[in-house]
């Protein structure tokens, strides 16, 4: 004689079969999948150090294309260089570079060139020499200096460590 077959209940599961079910699994990945989506934004993705020396080479680029225009149109050619809007603006090719909001941007330049008041222009003379001024990027501790000679009109990147 056949016995009755009744539905087995979570209690009936031998000892050795205890697991999760596959609907639980889905539901723990969802939940981290949502946790990661919003953790991700807020963790900060700032600029890299390599990216910081990419800035400083495209600066001293931008300086020496102004001081190789004023040498081959014999004219006097000036490069803006705005602190508070991280701003550089080439006098010869209309160029601009932007840099990022997370990287310490300071420039020291003269108050006066040529017996004028300089502002926040870099001045390069048709003789290859300028004013001079020193542009400094820097982030977490690590920066360059682009530094214009006033007398040579050459430009150097140095690295520098803040302590």
């Amino acid at each position: 004689m056949q016995q009755p077959i009744s539905p087995t209940g979570p209690n009936d599961r031998k000892p050795g079969e205890a697991g999760f079910t596959l609907l639980e699994v889905v539901c723990v990945i969802a939940i981290l999948a949502i946790l990661a989506g919003m953790v991700m934004p807020a963790l900060p993705h700032g600029t890299s150090r390599s990216r910081l020396e990419g800035f400083a080479l495209e600066t001293a680029a931008l300086l020496k294309a102004d001081r190789q225009s004023a040498l081959r149109r014999q004219m006097q050619v000036a490069t803006d260089v705005d602190a508070p809007s991280r701003l550089v603006h080439s006098g010869a090719t209309g160029r601009t570079l932007q840099v990022p909001d997370d990287v310490d941007f300071d420039a020291l330049l003269p108050a006066h060139c040529a017996h004028a008041p300089s502002g926040s222009m870099i001045h390069f003379f048709p003789s290859g020499m300028s004013c001079g001024g020193v542009i400094k990027l820097s982030r977490m501790g690590f920066g360059y200096e682009v530094r214009v000679n006033w007398f040579t009109g050459g430009i150097d990147i140095v690295p520098v460590n803040q302590s």
